[in-house]
């Protein structure tokens, strides 16, 4: 046998074909399959046909039952007995009407009126006071009686709450449907009231308030539907009364349809056995629960409720039980909330999840004021405000999760680590999670949570609190009932925090301000706040056991109170001498108050200090960040932090200062180092989502602090630098870190890693302002390699610009040859200059001449005279562009040049001897001012305003309204601050929304243009990043030098000799001699005639470019005039382009210096001989 058939098998003989025996199993298990796929299709088809027989005969039977039973109807005469109506009557209609529910939208006008019929002769019934014709009276009857009576009445309620869902979907004239509903509810509600049975005696008393109980009982279970079904009601009721055409009389049957579903609703209610404590049945439970599932989640439910219903549904018997329920069971009403969701039972918008809805129902109710909800026996009692306050944060943690808040940790439209303009401005968004990703918030409506935006509603719960507490201290609590009676700050500061979140979602046109405005104008809450936070932050010394702070035990406390500003007790030798007013303590036109001076003494006590005094600034229990603190602690802060930075936007100087209000300085002080410590520490060891909005709320606020301590100083310095006095970075390995962290941050990214770089970014004061200094010129040497790198410098592409000018006309020029270039201007320019007299200079430009040109037309164009900039009226008279600009030809576009050449020397290292006012540095910084900066640029309008804000009779009498004058060549401007401002009084009820509003335009809106003009300059040669190292002042400082005195080591250290001199020179060794024992304004007068700027490199002589340089001019003079005691007479000169002081061979010490002083006080240089 070959090998192919050697597993060949034969069961038919030669003749038959040979399969193998694999193939033989495989055929044989498919005929079975076969077979049985067979037997149970017949099967099948055999229980499909019995259903549709079922359902044939079933059809046939309702439809031969209907007819019978319509003749029987019809032909009724006279009252009928109550077991008449029982067997006949009741008993086939429900077998009949069940069969046709079962296909509402096959439901004719011929089956509405069976229902109606049958309700009418039911409502007869009930209304009998005759025992015998009352259908109520089985259930007082016999024992089958009962029984035939419960299963009866529950089936009648079925249908009736069947009727109430699918009333909308029953082929029928509406005015027909309507009333039919109406009736049925109707039929309910007196079927289930005890009132409604007319035959009711003593003898039957019991058993009538036994099977009404139990019927309402039913109702209260899942089984009925009851709660389900008025869920499906009402969230299609706006729906059919916007698209029915309803009259008068439909109207008003709807109105019942709505009362008698929300009473039945209500009903199970008052079977329940809820005591004080909370304590109730299972099944008390279980109707609660689906209460709060099903009602308390449908859209806008108070909104579309009928005023007469809504203190029934707020009242205590209702709430309370549901909140107790609520917060017993969390997770499964919680869970089938998302039920809802997800199955798209809410027949409402998918966009809001069901709990959010929940949460702003129970708002509506329980604190809502438009039908007075005290007066329904709401907010009676502590424990109601319990309940409810933890019932809110219940629903609002999980409204905030399913919306994708993720612990509030939203993207801004700008990084946290970045401030802009806006940047103190609303500005929230918030995107859904998964379905809901793509639609809109806006489903939810914000009026719905307004109650929460009343002062009243917070002022409540801190009397609660108030109450609460002086109740612990007089009685003990002994278990966790009592600790629910008890409403404590932590639970209020959790309720608001969510809050703030969900505006800030809910609410993108204006964010969370309305929470804000009123938490933050509440008497009292922030000192609450504070007063917490302080006590578990900054322990008294008797508290501690080895002291708040690392090393506290070497300070001593006298120490500690000079630091935190604490005065002993002694007597004020200056206590009868006249306050000084703020507004002159501000502008510095007199002597510093009391108050600045406590901050004066504190940065003297602290120059004097060590790192032991440090730690006092460095908070321990923050120095890992919002990492290492408790939730409640985080949840203090972050309320705190929002509410204060909030409050301090309209908080004016008078305020902070001398009222200080809301806190003492010394306050102020612990609460900046609060906020330095925690922004810092989490920045530097990484923040979770969950913490996001903590530290976007710190950044802000410390912020704030940090600009109002630069504008009038009331913290040590310091403080500022504190938890960064161990860690910092080499400036080399930071600024290149901040740089890698600019050019790789990715939108989602900026606080999940922490870097260097981004503590650079969003907290540059912890570093000294020398470091950041050091920082800006490697960002520059940085950016100069790089451009190497790509050719522009050194390279065949790369080249100079070669400009010509002409001394007269050296802005114009100047602006016509180099505005065009923009970021090209990093390049470098050789200037060739024109004499006045048309005559071109000589000499080639090595650097000098570029210095010289740059300080010149900053020179011509800020000049007043010129019309760019003017002045400020302060002592200061620092540079703001000037209003009437805009009219000069091109004077936006030489604005923005002017920040060309600004950038440039920034870049170049050159300074230039200006200074522009705070209000306009904020601005290139991308940084809103507000009110209390405005002393800084008019102190006049400033008083004037205070003088509004303060005056205590009618505003109207000074006859204002909301509208500014400008003046500019002779014709005058008005200026609407509102629209139809000049129609617009001002008044006592507006007058601090004008005050505001002229402090904006003054402030904000008129430099604006200005200011984005010399931005979009500066910013072609310095980047915005490197800029926001620094704060105003000490951009000022950047520009224009250092200090109003000079080092005159350093400066000899760092002078180069030529033409002859050596540092041994006698002239030279007279020479620094002389230096020194001049006055700092001499010095500075020095410097500016060496180099056109009185003030010297903020990093010391070291970094001045060209270097200082001292020529030797030699003039000889006769030996008899020297031997008769005469020198060298001729003055000394300076070429300020290249720093060079061309000095004469002087041999005496009071020649030298009396031809210098002559020299940089005749502010000339090269025209002197």
């Amino acid at each position: 046998m070959d090998k192919a058939s050697k597993h060949q098998v034969s069961l038919r003989g030669a003749s038959a074909k040979e399969i193998t025996r694999d193939a033989l199993v495989q055929k044989v298990i498919q005929e079975r399959e076969l077979r049985q796929y067979a037997r149970k299709a017949a099967a099948a088809a055999l229980f499909i046909q019995r259903v549709w027989k079922r359902y044939r005969v079933t059809k046939i039977a309702a439809l031969q039952l209907q007819k019978s039973w319509e003749e029987l109807v019809n032909n009724r005469s006279g009252a009928l007995a109550g077991t008449f109506i029982s067997y006949n009557i009741l008993r086939p209609f429900l077998f009949f009407i069940s069969s046709f529910l079962k296909r509402p939208q096959n439901i004719q006008t011929r089956d509405i009126d069976c229902m109606k019929n049958c309700f009418t002769i039911l409502f007869e019934s009930i209304n009998s006071t005759e025992s015998k014709n009352n259908f109520c009276s089985l259930a007082t009857g016999t024992s089958e009686e009962r029984r035939i009576w419960t299963y009866q009445s529950r089936k009648l309620i079925s249908v009736c709450l069947f009727i109430l869902v699918h009333f909308d979907k029953l082929q029928a004239k509406e005015q027909e449907i309507i009333v039919t509903t109406s009736l049925a509810m109707r039929l309910v509600v007196v079927f289930t009231d005890y009132n409604g049975w007319k035959n009711v005696n003593e003898n039957n008393r019991f058993d009538t308030e036994a099977a009404l109980k139990d019927l309402v009982h039913y109702l209260g279970t899942s089984e009925s539907g009851l709660y389900l079904s008025v869920r499906k009601y009402m969230c299609k009721l706006s729906v059919i009364q916007s698209s029915w055409t309803t009259s008068t009389i439909q109207t008003n049957d709807l109105f019942v349809i709505t009362v008698s579903a929300i009473t039945l609703a209500l009903r199970p209610f008052h079977l329940m056995n809820f005591d004080a404590i909370g304590t109730t049945s299972w099944e008390g439970h279980h109707v609660a629960e689906q209460f709060c599932l099903f009602l308390l989640t449908i859209p806008e439910l108070v909104q579309n409720l009928p005023q007469v219903l809504v203190p029934a549904v707020k009242h205590r018997s209702i709430l309370l039980p549901c909140f107790w329920t609520l917060l017993a069971k969390k997770e499964t009403i919680l869970l089938g909330m998302s039920d809802l969701d997800r199955l798209s039972v809410d027949c409402g918008s998918k966009v809001v999840p069901a709990v959010g809805w929940a949460l702003a129902n129970i708002i509506c109710l329980a604190a809502g004021t438009e039908t007075k909800a005290r007066d329904s026996g709401w907010f009676k009692q502590s424990l109601d405000y319990v309940l409810y306050v933890r019932v809110g944060i219940t629903l609002a943690e999980r409204l905030l999760a399913l919306i994708g808040d993720f612990g509030c940790g939203r993207k801004e439209n700008q990084d946290i680590q970045s401030e802009n303009l806006t940047s103190y401005e609303p500005s929230d968004a918030a995107v859904l999670k998964n379905e809901m990703a793509s639609m809109p918030l806006s489903t939810l409506p914000i009026d719905m949570f307004r109650p929460i935006c009343e002062q009243r509603h917070l002022t409540d719960l801190l009397t609660i609190v108030n109450t609460d507490l002086h109740s612990e201290k007089s009685t003990a609590q002994s278990n966790n009932i009592d600790c629910m009676k008890s409403l404590k700050l932590i639970d209020i500061s959790y309720f608001y925090m969510y809050m703030l979140r969900l505006f800030s979602l809910l609410n993108p046109p204006v964010g969370s301000l309305p929470v804000l405005n009123m938490l933050s104008f509440t008497p009292g809450f922030l000192v609450d706040l504070w007063g917490v936070l302080e006590s578990s932050l900054f322990p008294s010394d008797a508290d501690e056991a080895e002291g708040p702070f690392p090393g506290s035990s070497k300070i001593s406390s006298k120490k500690k109170d000079e630091v935190f500003g604490k005065k002993p007790k002694q007597v004020n030798r200056d206590g009868n001498s006249k306050r000084v007013t703020v507004f002159h303590k501000f502008t510095s036109k007199s002597q510093l108050g009391s108050d600045h001076m406590d901050s004066v003494k504190v940065q003297s006590s602290s120059r004097q200090g060590d790192d032991d005094l440090r730690d006092l600034w460095d908070i321990k229990s923050l120095r890992c960040g919002p990492q290492g603190i408790s939730k409640d602690l985080s949840c203090l802060l972050y309320l705190f932090s929002a509410t204060y930075a909030h409050l301090l936007l309209v908080l004016d100087d008078i305020e902070f200062y001398e009222k200080q209000v809301p806190f003492r300085l010394e306050q102020q002080r612990k609460l900046a180092s609060m906020l330095n410590t925690l922004v810092y520490n989490g920045l530097s060891h990484g923040t979770g989502q969950q913490n996001t909005s903590l530290m976007e709320s710190a950044i802000r606020c410390l912020h704030l602090m940090y600009e109002r301590d630069c504008r009038h100083q009331f913290c040590p310095p310091m403080l500022w630098l504190a938890p960064a006095r161990t860690s910092r970075p080499p400036v080399a390995v930071a600024a290149r870190t901040h740089e890698a962290l600019l050019a790789n941050l990715r939108a989602d990214d900026s606080l999940t890693v922490p870097t260097v770089g981004s503590i650079i970014a969003t907290t540059p004061h912890v570093f000294p302002f020398e470091e950041r200094v050091e920082m800006f010129r490697e960002f520059v040497k940085m950016d100069k390699v790089s451009r190497k790198m790509a050719g522009e410098v050194g390279g065949p592409g790369s080249r100079s610009f070669e400009i010509v000018v002409r001394r007269s006309h050296v802005i114009e020029d100047g602006f016509r040859q180099l505005n065009s270039l923009g970021s090209r201007l990093k390049s470098a320019i050789h200037v060739s200059f024109v004499s006045e007299c048309g005559l071109p200079e000589a000499g080639q430009d090595c650097g000098g001449l570029s210095k010289e040109f740059l300080t010149d037309i900053a020179k011509a164009a800020f000049s007043p005279e010129y019309g760019l900039f003017c002045q400020t009226s302060t002592e200061d008279r620092l540079l703001i562009p000037n209003a009437s600009a805009r009219y000069l030809d091109n004077g936006i576009q030489m604005i923005e040049f002017l920040g060309r050449v600004v950038g440039k020397a920034l870049y170049e290292g050159i300074l230039l001897d200006y200074s522009f006012s705070h209000v306009f540095v904020h601005k290139l910084l991308g940084r809103y001012s507000f009110l209390d900066e405005l002393s800084t640029l008019d102190p006049e309008l400033y008083r004037n305003l205070m003088y509004v804000k303060s005056y205590e009779g009618d505003v109207k009498e000074l006859s204002l309204d909301f509208t500014v004058t400008e003046e500019s060549f002779g014709k005058r401007h008005v200026i609407e601050l509102i629209h139809g401002g000049k129609d617009v009084s001002v008044t006592n009820e507006n007058k601090m929304q004008y005050v505001h509003a002229i402090a904006d335009y003054k402030l904000n809106r008129q430099i604006l243009p200005f200011s984005n003009a010399f931005y979009r300059g500066l910013t072609d040669l310095v980047s915005p990043s490197w800029l926001k190292l620094f704060s105003a002042s000490e951009f000022n400082q950047l520009l224009s030098g250092g200090n109003h005195d000079i080092d005159v080591d350093d400066l000899r250290n760092n002078t180069r000799y030529t033409g002859g001199y050596t540092e041994g020179s006698r002239t030279i060794s007279i020479f620094w001699e002389v230096i020194k024992g001049f006055e700092p304004k001499d010095r500075c007068l020095l410097l500016k005639f060496v180099t056109s700027c009185s003030r010297a490199p903020l990093l010391g002589f070291k970094y001045l470019q060209p270097a200082f340089t001292i020529h030797k001019v030699s003039c000889d003079v006769p030996i008899w005039a020297s031997l008769g005691g005469q020198d060298v007479e001729r003055l000394p000169t300076a070429s300020t382009c290249y720093n060079t002081l061309k000095l004469p061979t002087y041999k005496r010490s009071s020649t030298l210096r009396s031809k210098l002083l002559y020299a940089i006080n005749s502010n000339s240089g090269f025209e002197l001989s």
